[in-house]
């Protein structure tokens, strides 16, 4: 596992969802391949996660259930499934991203580095049966500097922490003044002053509070807008707040948006985000950031490792 030879790395991560781990498992898995690897992924199949992998070009290890849900027949079958998987691939690395899969890559791994990669403080557990997990894998990567902390406090290793902050695909967000036009006039703000957020209708992402620091704004800047880019459980609240506040005219739904999202983030011209939600890396931030925008932003997750505060934003 030294020097210039090629690692064979199963990336495992019990999601099914296009949210949270699924993003940056996808990502490292197309970046080992890059950089000459063998890579593998096995995910939970069925939902947006397997598809986008397809989209990438990445076929997901068939025949693994990864569901936490599931009961001991799905977990044993995945046990044997990865035991054999270990054995035939020859595998160096075995790098996981859930509770559920950090117990089944413990069970299965034999011979092979177990990485954990933690996206989020509340992943990180205190006490047994835990503390033998941190103390049987060769790495645990924290994605923010409060993670790391977090690990280092219940009991890993220190030695066996290492902080690697979020990636994002830098070329897909490059300049796009075609596309940003377009989205200003799907909404119908021309040269207006567009502020965005990018993050799930979800408890604790923040858009309360954005709606209400927005009403003020308005006070000093009538012509503002605000585009609230997602969709999720809290719609219908946020839309019952938006009238409530009297922002019907200038606050925008724009719901989930995917192929466009570059395009998206150019016809903005300050980017919010006030939660963290269940990637900590802060994402939707660093992709504002790379499609140029500057970020307002709370100081959670990793978003105080990333802003510069009155310079690449506001914290």
């Amino acid at each position: 596992m030294t020097g210039d030879r090629s690692l064979r790395v199963l990336n495992l991560v019990a999601n099914r969802w296009w949210t949270g781990s699924a993003d940056p498992a996808l990502r490292l898995t197309l970046g080992l391949r890059a950089r000459g690897h063998h890579a593998l992924l096995g995910l939970a199949p069925g939902d947006k996660f397997e598809a986008k992998a397809r989209e990438a070009g990445v076929e997901p290890v068939e025949g693994l259930h990864l569901d936490v849900r599931s009961g001991p027949a799905a977990v044993l079958a995945d046990l044997r499934r990865l035991r054999r998987l270990v054995r035939e691939e020859a595998l160096d690395v075995i790098h996981v991203h859930h509770s559920h899969d950090h117990w089944l890559g413990w069970w299965t791994h034999g011979g092979s580095a177990l990485v954990r990669s933690y996206h989020n403080e509340r992943a990180v557990r205190r006490g047994w049966p835990t503390s033998s997990l941190y103390r049987s894998s060769q790495a645990l990567v924290a994605i923010s500097r409060g993670v790391e902390e977090r690990l280092i406090a219940a009991g890993a290793p220190a030695r066996a922490v290492h902080r690697v902050g979020g990636v994002v695909d830098t070329a897909r967000f490059a300049a796009d003044s075609r596309g940003a036009a377009k989205i200003r006039e799907e909404f119908h703000v021309a040269s207006a002053p567009l502020i965005g957020c990018v993050a799930r209708f979800a408890a604790g992402r923040g858009h309360e509070a954005l709606l209400e620091g927005f009403r003020l704004l308005r006070r000093e800047r009538p012509d503002a807008r605000l585009l609230l880019v997602g969709k999720g459980e809290r719609r219908q609240a946020l839309e019952a707040a938006v009238k409530e506040l009297g922002l019907e005219d200038s606050a925008l739904f724009a719901g989930y948006r995917d192929t466009d999202l570059p395009a998206v983030l150019h016809a903005l011209d300050i980017f919010v985000l006030l939660g963290a939600g269940s990637d900590e890396s802060c994402r939707a931030a660093l992709e504002a950031m790379a499609a140029g925008r500057p970020v307002v932003g709370a100081p959670v997750g990793a978003l105080p490792e990333v802003v510069v505060h009155g310079e690449t934003g506001l914290l």
